[in-house]
């Protein structure tokens, strides 16, 4: 006799707002299935003007965060439900100002994370921060 098992049935929802950059290759902005809310890492591309934002790596990290919380805001999640994040550097040396910047936004507990040094990232950008978050 087989069991329903109702995962089995899941089906992913992609989520698409022009709140945050439109993907600059094949995949989706954010993908949800099975409870969790995966976002593709993002980059600090203005979504209105395209343009990238490296005045600073502070002006860097806001800009990432923020397309990050339109992600977020899209499948109707917000900072309180991020479960895990990773954040890849340029330069490890940018890591206290890219973590104060990334701590301000949460209000409650801290998801779980990871923070690495990459040879490069898309578009010259000196950070990249991805996010999963579950409801």
């Amino acid at each position: 006799m087989v069991k329903f098992n109702p995962f089995i049935f899941s089906m992913k929802t992609i989520y698409d707002t022009d709140e945050a950059p439109a993907p600059i290759g094949p995949y989706s902005q954010a993908v949800k299935v099975h409870g969790f809310l995966f976002t593709s890492g993002q980059i600090a591309i203005d979504p209105v003007t395209g343009n990238m934002i490296q005045t600073s790596i502070e002006a860097e990290t806001v800009q990432v965060m923020k397309n990050l919380e339109a992600l977020l805001s899209a499948a109707d999640h917000n900072w309180d439900h991020v479960v895990k994040s990773t954040i890849y550097l340029k330069n490890m040396a940018d890591f206290p100002k890219v973590n104060e910047v990334y701590g301000s936004v949460f209000k409650q507990s801290y998801p779980a994370r990871e923070t690495v040094q990459v040879a490069a990232l898309p578009r010259g950008a000196n950070v990249e921060i991805s996010v999963v978050a579950s409801k």
